[in-house]
């Protein structure tokens, strides 16, 4: 365990910790976060350096093996944001997004329309296109994802059913990004997430995820928001715990131009695991 992480769950009711986060998302604003993680500096197409680049090339090349495919694709806490799925929806016939927040689901479910109004896409789409090298226009992609986002669906990761009901069929694989350690008051409680989530992966499914490292807090709008600090160890632990299979881990340091002072996060990592096929 990383020696500053705050142990506010150790063998006490994890229940008020759980209430007083849940509390404090009620004044997430989508559009603030939106501006704060993926408008410039951050997301700077012009170098591979920049953060959005760097996780945009992780989720690209991890789906280019072509070994992560199926009918359905969940993505655990998607957030207002959608540049995750944009290599993974021509792998899958489905892709289900979930959130706590309704304000999240109803500005997903906007992009996904059509509506006008929404975030503009366009920047992020067009980078995966050209990282990918097929040649595809971007408007083909972004009608793709639209097509096969059927489903938004309200999600808790602290409930061992995150759904409420067990996913009919479980999923071929999971996406999560930024989700798990910004929803979870201590370590114990990220663990057990990991551990929830999980149940919706069927046997030998994949499961990608992106996080922070070393971070405290995030702002979005009104809200400061606090995030288990983790460290490289903390995942790679967790998901060990959940029963899952390492099979690809990087990070990235974030610089300093980057640190922006709408959080403190250290750095990103980026996990590729499998659930181990029953015997």
């Amino acid at each position: 365990p990383s020696p500053a992480r705050p142990v506010p769950g150790s063998g006490t009711d994890p229940a008020p910790a759980l209430a007083a986060l849940r509390e404090g998302y009620e004044r997430f604003d989508p559009r603030a976060y939106l501006q704060n993680n993926y408008l410039p500096p951050r997301a700077d197409f012009s170098s591979e350096e920049f953060v959005v680049p760097w996780k945009l090339r992780c989720l690209a090349e991890t789906f280019a093996s072509g070994e992560i495919r199926g009918r359905t694709l969940i993505d655990v806490g998607s957030g207002p944001t959608i540049y995750q799925l944009l290599s993974a929806c021509d792998h899958f016939e489905e892709i289900v997004a979930t959130d706590y927040l309704a304000v999240n689901r109803e500005e997903l479910g906007r992009w996904a329309r059509g509506e006008p109004g929404t975030f503009d896409w366009s920047p992020f789409i067009r980078h995966v296109c050209k990282i990918e090298g097929r040649g595809e226009p971007w408007q083909e992609k972004e009608r793709r994802l639209r097509g096969r986002l059927r489903r938004i669906l309200p999600i808790d990761v602290h409930r061992p059913d995150p759904l409420g009901a067990p996913l009919s069929p479980p999923a071929d694989a999971l996406l999560s990004a930024f989700c798990l350690e910004a929803v979870s008051p201590d370590f114990d409680a990220f663990a057990r997430a990991l551990a929830h989530v999980g149940s919706l992966l069927r046997p030998g499914g994949h499961a990608l995820l992106l996080g922070a490292l070393g971070e405290s807090f995030y702002l979005a709008g009104a809200a400061r928001l606090p995030v288990v600090p983790l460290a490289e160890d903390d995942v790679r632990s967790a998901l060990a715990g959940a029963g899952f299979a390492l099979r690809d881990f990087r990070s990235y340091a974030m610089p300093p131009a980057l640190r922006t002072g709408v959080d403190d996060v250290d750095g990103v990592f980026f996990a590729h695991a499998q659930k181990p096929l029953e015997a």
